[in-house]
């Protein structure tokens, strides 16, 4: 049986673009309802912003819904992938900056939506930390495969013109 969907790679780009998707709704749901709620942690003032890390996850909630909005609705898997590319990088590059500044909290990603869902940090951490990881590695890659295959078309194309000169 033939599959030009999965032929073409299409069906990866789904994949990862409906998965990472829901990944970072719910990320982005979480951050927005812990972020209006009263626990302590979220009174804490965040080491680089200087702003409390209630403030604070509500912001990126409301960003990573924009850039989910952008993506799920985007007609461009490029334009579409650009901004979770970007994200993912600012990410890491906050949480390197926490670690060399030696922050040992865990990230409050999802805020007291742990509590509820009865997870503890550490882990809610480390699933954060494999969704991070998880769009930054497919958002790249993505990106980096689409600019190969368009770059090998351009030279194709230019030494087709050279033929035919």
């Amino acid at each position: 049986m033939n599959y030009p969907l999965m032929e073409s790679g299409q069906f990866v780009v789904r994949l990862f673009k409906y998965s990472g998707a829901i990944l970072l709704l719910v990320a982005a749901t979480a951050k927005i309802v812990s972020g209006l709620g009263f626990a302590e942690v979220l009174k804490q003032v965040d080491p680089f912003f200087g702003m409390q890390f209630g403030h604070l996850m509500l912001v990126v909630g409301i960003l990573e819904l924009a850039i989910v909005a952008n993506w799920f609705f985007s007609s461009s898997e490029r334009f579409g992938l650009l901004p979770v590319a970007w994200l993912t990088t600012c990410l890491v590059i906050y949480r390197l900056g926490l670690w060399q500044i030696g922050w040992h909290g865990q990230c409050h990603c999802l805020g007291n939506f742990t509590d509820s869902i009865h997870v503890s940090p550490q882990v809610a951490d480390n699933i954060m930390k494999g969704v991070l990881a998880y769009l930054l590695i497919g958002s790249y890659g993505i990106l980096f495969h689409q600019w190969w295959k368009n770059r090998k078309l351009a030279v194709g194309r230019s030494q087709l013109e050279t033929q035919k000169s």
